[in-house]
């Protein structure tokens, strides 16, 4: 189990900067975020996206992405509310620390 990071940093229109406890620090865009979000619907599209190329993102109304608010969900993770009104999904620290490696 990952431990929890030292300290998050979130810009809402920009992005997650994660401080860890071995002394690494990763970057992850908003937009990286919600397209790789853990939640059920989204592993689904991504598994869609995988078989059919050809597969439609959802857009976001008014076309700017951003997160509008981020709490810690327990100890283990972090969920994020999007400003298409996607909130679904808790990003653990295991998680969050594959995608930016990933990145």
């Amino acid at each position: 189990m990952e431990p929890p990071p030292i300290h998050l940093d979130l810009k809402k229109d920009r992005g997650l900067t994660i401080a860890w406890q071995d002394g690494t620090t990763s970057y992850l865009s908003i937009a990286l975020l919600r397209r790789m979000s853990p939640s059920a619907d989204m592993r689904q599209l991504r598994e869609e996206m995988d078989r059919n190329p050809l597969t439609i993102l959802p857009s976001t109304p008014g076309g700017t992405l951003a997160a509008l608010s981020a709490e810690l969900a327990g100890n283990y993770g972090l969920r994020i509310e999007f400003s298409d009104g996607h909130s679904t999904g808790i990003y653990t620290w295991q998680y969050l620390r594959e995608l930016a490696s990933q990145a």
